[in-house]
């Protein structure tokens, strides 16, 4: 099975959160409601700059994500 780089996500015990999961290495889910992120294992292989820059990254491509999917379910 392909799964694909982010999911969106709710719980009923946070009624108020959403949250953008992210399937590829370094998995990771971010809380929109406060951007707090918790990493789901530990990206071994970077050091804490390269981790910053890669996060960077990543969660520009989360937000980005997130707007399509806003978008597409209004219309």
């Amino acid at each position: 099975m392909e799964l694909p780089k982010f999911l969106l996500g709710d719980n009923t015990d946070f009624p108020e959160d959403i949250f953008i999961i992210h399937m590829d290495y370094p998995r990771f889910i971010i809380n929109l409601k406060d951007d707090e992120v918790e990493f789901m294992e530990e990206a071994e292989d970077l050091d804490e700059a390269e981790l910053n820059e890669v996060m960077e990254g990543l969660i520009a491509e989360a937000n980005d994500f997130y707007d399509r999917e806003v978008q597409r379910y209004e219309e």
